[in-house]
């Protein structure tokens, strides 16, 4: 593999991420790699099953993006973008995504595969089960419903909903009006 023979070459054999030295592989940034060197990065076991999503975010351990987004491969750049954007919530993290600066053609590359991301991934419900078109679905909260004055009450259930791009929003009929839902405020019925 001369991709793994460079990048182990590139990152001093660490992780281009955390700089942990356990378990190295090569992981092509998304959304299209060529499996080069210059499209992709060195991850260690810790930093990868989280990136695809297969492991909780660990948010202590993602601190190292302070230090990994200056990094001057692309790649890299990319990827501690990435990762910032999905621990946006956590304010040391929007403080970085602030202060980090990339060339526009990598900011576009980052940018791509957070919205390929968004779009690609399961809607999950307040519980983590995923949901799919068709499912019933039922509200654990009351929801204000703007623009058509009124309040979906907690325990209303809503038939046959439909998923949209998003995967933080479904749709769905409650009241005979079909309206957006937020699928962090509904449990699958």
């Amino acid at each position: 593999m001369p991709a793994k023979n460079a990048l182990e070459q590139r990152s001093n054999n660490s992780c281009e991420l955390c700089t942990s030295s356990t378990n190295l592989s090569v992981y092509p940034v998304p959304p299209s790699s060529d499996l080069s060197a210059q499209q992709s990065i060195l991850v260690c076991d810790t930093c990868h099953p989280q990136i695809e999503g297969d492991n909780p975010l660990d948010i202590n351990h993602w601190r190292c993006l302070s230090d990994s987004m200056w990094n001057q491969e692309p790649a890299v750049q990319v990827m501690s973008y990435r990762m910032l954007h999905r621990l946006s919530t956590e304010s040391w993290a929007q403080d970085a995504l602030d202060m980090i600066y990339m060339e526009d053609d990598v900011k576009t590359w980052a940018e791509q595969g957070i919205a390929a991301a968004e779009r690609e991934g399961p809607t999950r419900d307040s519980n983590g089960a995923e949901l799919h078109d068709g499912d019933d679905v039922t509200l654990i909260k009351d929801l204000k419903v703007k623009g058509a004055n009124f309040t979906a009450k907690q325990g209303t259930l809503v038939r046959g909903i439909t998923l949209t791009d998003n995967p933080e929003h479904i749709e769905g009929k409650v009241n005979g009006t079909r309206i957006v839902l937020v699928s962090a405020y509904l449990k699958k019925a």
